[in-house]
């Protein structure tokens, strides 16, 4: 009986491999990229014409290739990356030996390169996986690679492409995020006859770092980044997170990095999700760059072709040195709002309304403008600081004054010299270079809040249920829910195994009360499924305190004397993330005297 099992054709085997690792022309920017970042390259060239469809060429001034190596490049499984053939420890970004004879399984191909130390060059090309001759070729050191009607041999592909313009956004977002890792490594990227970005070289330091960020993601980012570094059991992490109140409504704007890869992680994201959720609303996400460095023993990267994905052999030490790390960075933000608050403000300002007849007619503002329409009696005639701490408060202010504020000097403060009130809602304060306009009862609730939270240290108080509860669960989610049994104690909730599917509830925090018990347990087995941890009690515990801040806060239209909103600056100026409010929302808007200036046309 003749075998109905068959071996396939080399060339279709590669054609196999395409559809894993080259996905679109990104895809190919990407794995020749990082074979030049391999070849320890200093500057990096990209030119692509329709997209990347048509043509594609990435140059580089790495250490190049020998006739040899050359025709051994464009087959399978051949790699110069694994000289000890351990898979668990790779120190390079490519070590599968696949994109080339991939990409040449499905375009025309064309690779020409010299080593640096030798005045000769070699070309060889590859049609649809039939390889050509190796000839001598006019070259300076480094490779180029030459790549033209990219999946010509399978045309079906092609109609799961973008238009020319969307497939140049992919190929510009993969090329800015090894700009990232890479900052001592130049890169330009060309379309048609238009440069999309030419960036030189940096310094590999911090400073050098901060400055490639700064080229890709924008002044807003550098100028409201804190410094991330900190290091734990061998593994390392550092970069730059933003201020909270520099934030967006997706995670696009986070980028991850293990070992110099980017990578999207589910641990490495929740990490993220857990460390700024005591700042940000649910829907809201902070802007970061972070650098994990670990052991290459201690993670796998051979986990899927585009080698975009990782797992860790301790997750759980990845994950608690990332979120310590980034609340220790947003412990040193103090008070502070990001520089894009005084931006949008000023934006906000419509000045063509000042143009259409400031000097005829009283200036109408929009509602999201500060007018200062105020009448004479809400503005102070003299500035007399006291001690007093608002008296009238039915909360007591977290922070408590322990010295008389001076008589002169208080607008040398950072949020300055309380002048007055405007709709007894914002606090208009001088400082030295401009103005301060403070939410009085953002600010107040945050303050509250961070009171309630260290009251929250000292143990959440817990109600024992009557009628112990009993919630059915696989015997998965059973035993992932039970491993955390101490963890969820911390937050009030009190749990033990009862049979073999399910759990019993003994005794739930005594701020939840009207909570519903079923939908708490299965919440928490989602998220330990999906994140590897349990964030929904913890969120609910804090979502309440959030709330009860909230009502014992100064509310909007509560008349404040100088006194008290002299104090309650003060307290803002002592207390980390005062500059937020508990939902990611700035609490005041600082404008710089150049800034006043400019709206009135002075500059």
């Amino acid at each position: 009986m003749s075998s109905k099992i068959r071996r396939l054709p080399s060339n279709l085997i590669n054609q196999i491999a395409a559809g894993e690792v080259v996905e679109r022309p990104a895809s190919v920017v990407k794995e020749l990229v990082e074979n030049a970042i391999d070849a320890e390259a200093t500057q990096i060239d990209v030119i692509v014409r329709d997209g990347g469809k048509s043509f594609l060429c990435v140059r580089d001034n790495g250490h190049g290739m020998s006739p040899e190596d050359l025709e051994l490049a464009i087959e399978r499984h051949a790699t110069s990356k694994l000289a000890d053939d351990d898979l668990f420890n790779i120190h390079s970004l490519g070590f599968r030996g696949e994109a080339l004879p991939s990409i040449a399984a499905i375009s025309r191909l064309s690779i020409t390169s010299g080593l640096r130390e030798s005045s000769e060059a070699w070309c060889l090309s590859v049609e649809g996986g039939i390889i050509g001759t190796l000839e001598p070729a006019s070259y300076r050191q480094g490779t180029q690679v030459e790549i033209r009607d990219l999946f010509y041999a399978v045309p079906a592909r092609l109609k799961f492409l973008k238009m020319p313009t969307t497939e140049v956004q992919y190929i510009t977002d993969v090329l800015n995020r090894l700009a990232m890792a890479y900052p001592q490594v130049g890169f330009s990227f060309k379309t048609e006859n238009r440069m999309v970005f030419d960036l030189p070289s940096c310094s590999p330091d911090e400073e050098g770092q901060l400055k490639r960020l700064s080229a890709i993601l924008g002044d807003d980012f550098s100028k409201n980044a804190l410094s991330i570094h900190a290091e734990r059991g061998g593994v390392t992490v550092r970069g730059f997170t933003g201020l909270p109140t520099l934030n967006r409504a997706n995670a696009q704007m986070q980028f991850l990095f293990v070992n110099g890869r980017p990578v999207k992680d589910k641990v490495l994201a929740g990490a993220v999700r857990a460390a700024y959720q005591d700042y940000l609303a649910r829907d809201r996400h902070p802007l970061l760059c972070l650098f994990l460095t670990l052991p290459n023993f201690s993670v796998d990267m051979n986990v899927h072709p585009a080698k975009t994905e990782v797992r860790f052999q301790d997750g759980a030490l990845v994950r608690g040195l990332l979120v310590s790390a980034l609340r220790q960075g947003l412990s040193t933000m103090g008070y502070s709002a990001s520089t894009t608050v005084a931006e949008e403000t000023i934006k906000s300002f419509h000045i063509e309304n000042l143009e259409k007849g400031f000097f005829h007619s009283k200036p109408s503002f929009p509602k999201s403008s500060l007018g200062f329409n105020a009448s004479e009696k809400n503005f102070s005639k003299g500035f007399k600081p006291s001690s007093q701490i608002l008296p009238e408060l039915s909360i007591q202010p977290f922070v408590k004054s322990e010295k008389t504020i001076p008589q002169d000097g208080v607008i040398s403060y950072p949020l300055g010299a309380a002048c007055a009130q405007l709709h007894e809602t914002f606090i208009i304060a001088q400082t030295e270079n401009g103005l301060v306009v403070v939410d009085q009862h953002a600010a107040h609730e945050r303050l509250v809040y961070e009171k309630m939270k260290e009251d929250l240290k000292l143990g959440i108080k817990r109600q024992v249920l009557l009628m112990p509860e009993v919630v059915t669960v696989n015997e998965k989610d059973r035993e992932a829910l039970l491993l955390r049994m101490t963890e969820f104690e911390k937050f009030g909730l009190v749990i033990e195994a009862f049979g073999k599917d399910a759990i019993l509830v003994r005794e739930v925090p005594a701020l939840l009360k009207d909570i519903d018990i079923k939908r708490l347990i299965n919440d928490l087995a989602e998220e330990v499924e999906e994140w590897g941890e349990a964030l929904s009690l913890q969120e609910k515990v804090e979502e309440v305190c959030s709330t009860m801040a909230c009502h014992g806060s100064i509310r909007s239209g509560r008349k404040l004397s100088i006194a008290e909103m002299n104090d309650l600056l003060r307290q803002m100026e002592q207390v980390n993330s005062s500059g937020q409010c508990n939902h990611g929302r700035p609490t005041y808007v600082e404008l710089k005297l150049q800034d006043l200036e400019r709206l009135f046309g002075r500059r």
